[in-house]
């Protein structure tokens, strides 16, 4: 019996917790399952709008990140004109932080200033009108993840002239602070003032202390300053 526990504890067995090599390779399939769940991801910005006065020219962004690398990377941009997209740009991206042979341009008003050192296939927009408002998608197609699509969209609004924002708000959050501000100041100098002032005082009557007790001393005798006079 006793033999039967020593083996079965060396082996590992009977329900015992797993082995350093057990628990690496669990490690590992989680670590390559999450990278082939999220392999390609295509991005339009912590902010995927814009609000763009009519007449003017604005930047469609867009980037990629793959954790695997990129292999023939194809990608796009489309407008959704009404429901039905629109092709505006497109190419293939060799490699990574290789540049494309060409991007092809379907609209005459796009222009490409992305850079592959970058991972950025963003897009100008000339002299945008009001028809050109909506939503624009940005596509990507990595072969190395066999077939699977991945975009993100970018959304853009276009006005005749901005909206002055209201300031009135941060007007007054900015006064109350100023103040508050200036009220501590204020504060904390009538502290140091009162505290020197009071140290000062203290200072003067333990200097008035020391010359009344030496002024008592005198008359009292105690200095040896008077002689007792002799019996005669």
């Amino acid at each position: 019996m006793e033999t039967q526990s020593r083996g079965r504890l060396r082996g590992g067995g009977g329900g015992g917790l797993p082995s350093e090599r057990t628990a690496s390779c669990l490690l590992l399939t989680l670590i390559i399952g999450e990278c082939c769940v999220h392999a390609l991801e295509m991005s339009t910005g912590k902010v995927p709008f814009l609000e763009a006065v009519n007449g003017s020219t604005v930047l469609l962004p867009c980037t990629y990140a793959s954790c695997i690398g990129i292999t023939d990377l194809y990608f796009k941009w489309e407008y959704n004109d009404n429901g039905t997209m629109q092709k505006m740009a497109d190419s293939v991206i060799p490699t990574d932080h290789v540049e494309p042979n060409k991007v092809n341009i379907f609209h005459e008003r796009v222009e490409y200033v992305g850079s592959s050192k970058e991972n950025n296939i963003s897009i100008l927009l000339w002299n945008i009108t009001f028809e050109d408002a909506g939503v624009y998608t940005c596509f990507g197609k990595n072969p190395k993840e066999k077939g699977k699509n991945h975009s993100a969209i970018f959304t853009l609004y276009v006005v005749e002239e901005l909206r002055e924002v209201d300031k009135t708000l941060t007007i007054i959050i900015a006064s109350c602070v100023g103040g508050f501000i200036a009220l501590l100041m204020a504060f904390m100098l009538i502290k140091n003032f009162t505290l020197f002032v009071l140290a000062k005082i203290e200072e003067k009557n333990k200097d008035c202390l020391v010359t009344s007790s030496g002024i008592d001393n005198t008359e009292n005798g105690l200095s040896g300053s008077k002689s007792t006079p002799k019996k005669a």
